[in-house]
């Protein structure tokens, strides 16, 4: 036994013996760990065990945020001039979104400031709701409001009562009695001399319904035109490339949003945006900054012919009146009435033609001579024979 140990003893210290002589000749360090070899003690008793590395410490980074989408800035509060043009806009439910979009295009405007005066369920056909002519003559005679933008319709298919009797929608009967609402309505305007845009109705989802809104926008046209008031018809810049109702379609930016809200008749806010952006341009013909201009040049004021109905033009996208300069004549003349004008039964004579000999002989130096006329002061036969 001892012997054994006495033989173990020594393979031990031949094996460290050679370790180091074989470090000495590398001329290097090396770490005990990766280059200690297996001896006869590893294989006997098996090999000691390897000590854990040493824990590394790991670097905390900053935890990143989500990026987040940036939010424009917020539009300036601009403060409204105290003489700042008053625009109030008049209508039903429509114009309650109309007068937020006009707030919102004219937000950085100090001379114009938006009156929103909307009814929701209100119309010309319900007068007992609410009466739109009596609630006019009101805002007319306090003075609340400069320039005057209505749209309105949507609650008018319905019946309509005159003097306790009952029409029914879109009747001969109920066409007269809507029309008579309407002209008193904008004769009020007119009287207190207010500049209107009244808007047409756009299309609708349901295609009946949609039908009667554009006979309904067809009798405020032509009560429009005989009120001598701008009207904006907005049909075709609310409908899809099939000519039908789209509740897309682009915004002021030429972006393609919803227009409409899911009921398919009101506007969304785009689409308000929208309609605010095509008043502006219309508004821009009474409104520059602070002044609102509304000339009214009516040659026939005063006649019987003021009161017909003239024929209307249509340009830049604006549809207006006709107006008709009349007749250039002396200041000393007075002029005839335009019922003579019309029921006159006899003409001014014909002047006589002139022969073509005459102008044949025309003087030189005339307009019509045309190179060929005579000169007076020449003799006859000279003048024969120079033609």
């Amino acid at each position: 036994m001892k012997r054994f140990f006495l033989l173990l003893m020594m393979a031990m210290l031949v094996t460290l013996d050679v370790s180091a002589a074989y470090a000495q000749t590398q001329d290097r360090i090396l770490v005990a760990q990766e280059q200690r070899r297996r001896t006869l003690f590893d294989l006997l008793f098996g090999e000691e065990p390897k000590q854990a590395p040493p824990p590394q410490q790991q670097q905390t980074q900053p935890r990143q945020q989500a990026p987040t989408a940036a939010l424009p800035p917020p539009k300036p509060q601009v403060e409204k001039a105290p003489n700042a043009t008053r625009l109030a806009v008049f209508g039903d439910s429509m114009a309650v979104d109309l007068s937020r979009a006009l707030e919102r295009f004219y937000a950085e405007d100090a001379n114009l400031v938006v009156i929103g005066q909307g009814v929701s369920s209100s119309g010309f056909v319900r007068d007992d709701y609410f009466d739109w002519n009596k609630t006019v003559a009101d805002q007319i005679a306090a003075d609340s409001f400069d320039v005057a933008v209505v749209v309105i319709g949507v609650n008018d298919r319905q019946e309509i009562k005159v003097n306790g009797q009952t029409f029914p929608a879109l009747s001969e009967s109920w066409t007269t009695a809507y029309q008579a609402r309407l002209n008193t309505f904008l004769s009020q305007l007119r009287a207190a001399r207010k500049p209107v845009i009244w808007v047409g109705l756009p299309p609708m989802s349901r295609s009946e319904y949609s039908t009667a809104m554009s006979q309904i926008s067809a009798l405020q046209k032509m009560a429009a035109f005989s009120g001598g008031v701008e009207f904006l018809d907005i049909y075709d810049r609310f409908i899809g490339e099939d000519g039908k109702y789209s509740s897309y379609g682009p915004d002021v930016n030429g972006q393609n949003a919803r227009m409409r809200k899911d009921d398919g008749i009101h506007f969304s806010a785009a689409g308000a945006d929208k309609l605010a952006f095509y008043i502006s341009q219309s508004l821009r013909n009474i409104y520059r900054g602070g002044t609102v201009t509304m000339a009214v040049a009516d040659p026939l004021a005063g006649t019987d012919a003021a009161a017909m109905l003239r024929p209307p033009y249509q340009g830049l996208g604006q549809v207006r009146l006709l107006e008709v300069a009349g007749a250039v004549m002396p200041l000393s003349r007075a002029p005839q009435r335009a019922a003579d004008l019309i029921t006159a039964n006899s003409a001014p004579a014909a002047a006589p033609a002139f022969s073509l000999e005459q102008l044949m002989q025309a003087p030189i130096g005339r307009v019509d001579a045309f190179g060929v006329g005579i000169d007076p002061n020449a003799p006859a036969v000279q003048n024969a024979g120079g033609r």
